[in-house]
């Protein structure tokens, strides 16, 4: 089920909120709305297929028990050993179901092999749950959060529906609180509604419809240099505002059912380096291996060579973590060698320059990172590059080209507008103004309303992320 589809906006989603508001809080504890939400969070996730709930329940449960063992463990002989099982086990799922066939293609490539392929279904989510399981257990295991011993309180913050499938990554120290006691107010449910038909909106009106053009240009033959850079920055758009789209439907629904979800962009596509874009690119995935990889291993506060290889494994792992393919990997180790480049040799010459001009580096390494993670092999990648290079093109433009040009320019301009604040900073300058009372409630409507009518119409509608 999609957050932007008819049956979860019409359907899913008001029996689910009007059921949780009648439920009761006694002594305000949340603890019964937890239930009812874990109750509907199993139903939107096995939506997709009942027998993700199996897997789900077992890692969830499997994340308790080690939590628990962690805890009576704490200070004794064992407690590392306890952990380390934790990751092991945390980390099985995930790379049995999403990297199998991976391995096994590579070792029939290299030994001339042919064991046959399992062709498993990838678990919707599969990445992001496991991340928050392990986390708890991490945290835990450090002192930073509290056990929990209700495993159905536990089993509602890994299952929760709003960020259950494409994140953001919710650590359960953000909500460790809310789970036990939480304020709901008028302000904060239209917040969220707010947040969440802005988020519709990103998603449906802007990335739906540049991912048609996306979805044209990889299965035709335009070989033009502006049809190759128009794509990758097509591309670029359709990627941020579908995935930034959903991160807000997840911290508008959060905050409706009293949640307070951290960001997970800030508009990347403004920074003028490499390192500043992974600042403000899905976020809580960066902090993640910020937290639980690079600063274990060591951090910066060792030798330049150790350095070289946190950076160095940590983005490895971030490639690997994306997709099992060789093309995720060279992504991340691309932006590895970038961040090493800028940390050690040019970053604060970089400063130095004029905006413009770090603005037009970013462009020209966002476009080169963003062909290796849409390509489906590392052959088409490089195919790709060169044609925004002009090599193996038919010359600089082509008519059909122009023909896409015009028919999706309008979109492209509000998505280029739109990836920078000057909307919120005009919004922030009305907010408490007459006007902005009558507008913002007309405006969220109006949207709600095309939503409706695209979704109604049947048309592109996938979500990049579901693949992770």
């Amino acid at each position: 089920m999609l957050f932007s589809s008819i049956e979860f906006l019409f359907y899913f989603l008001p029996i689910t909120l009007l059921i949780y508001f009648i439920i009761p809080m006694p002594g305000g504890s949340p603890k019964f709305r937890n239930y009812w939400l874990l109750v509907a969070s199993l139903i939107f996730y096995g939506w997709g297929g009942p027998w993700y709930l199996v897997l789900i329940t077992a890692q969830s449960l499997a994340g308790y028990i080690f939590g628990l063992l962690i805890e009576n463990r704490r200070g004794k002989p064992g407690s590392k050993f306890v952990l380390a099982a934790a990751v092991v086990v945390g980390l099985s799922a995930l790379l049995f179901f999403k990297y199998t066939d991976f391995f096994l293609s590579n070792i029939n490539a290299a030994f001339r092999s042919s064991i046959p392929l399992l062709r498993l279904a990838l678990p919707l989510g599969i990445s992001f749950n496991t991340f928050q399981i392990l986390s708890y257990d991490i945290d835990l295991y450090h002192g930073k959060i509290k056990v929990q011993r209700n495993f159905f309180t536990l089993f509602a913050y890994i299952a929760l529906f709003p960020q259950l499938i494409a994140g953001p990554i919710v650590r359960y120290s953000t909500v460790e609180c809310e789970l036990q006691k939480r304020e709901h107010s008028i302000e904060m449910v239209s917040a969220g509604v707010r947040r969440l038909v802005i988020g519709l909106g990103k998603k449906v009106l802007i990335a739906n419809v540049l991912g048609e053009f996306v979805a044209i240009y990889n299965n035709g033959n335009e070989k033009s240099v502006l049809g190759a850079w128009i794509y990758i920055i097509t591309y670029a758009f359709h990627l941020y505002f579908d995935f930034s789209g959903y991160s807000d439907m997840a911290i508008g629904m959060g905050k409706i059912f009293g949640f307070k979800f951290l960001e997970n962009f800030n508009y990347p596509y403004i920074a003028k380096s490499v390192t500043d874009f992974w600042r403000r690119w899905h976020i809580s995935m960066s902090s993640w291996f910020r937290d639980y990889i690079y600063i274990p291993l060591g951090g910066n506060r060792c030798s330049l060579p150790c350095q070289i290889f946190n950076i160095t494994v940590v983005w490895f792992v971030t490639g690997f973590w994306h997709g099992a393919g060789w093309n995720y990997m060279v992504w991340g180790l691309y932006f590895c060698l970038l961040l090493l480049a800028e940390k050690f040799i040019f970053g604060k010459w970089l400063e130095k320059l004029p905006g413009l001009v770090g603005h037009l580096y970013i462009l020209l390494c966002i476009a080169v990172g963003w062909t290796f993670f849409d390509s489906d092999s590392l052959g088409t990648a490089f195919t790709r590059i060169g044609n925004l290079f002009g090599a193996g093109t038919n010359g600089f433009i082509s008519a059909e080209m122009l023909y896409y040009l015009r028919s999706y320019l309008v979109t492209l301009i509000i998505a280029a507008v739109g990836c920078t604040p000057l909307p919120s900073r005009i919004a922030a300058k009305i907010t408490n103004t007459k006007f902005m009372t009558v507008f913002e409630p007309l405006y969220v409507a109006v949207i709600l309303v095309l939503v409706t009518a695209y979704l109604v119409d049947g048309s592109f509608n996938p979500f990049i992320y579901f693949r992770f």
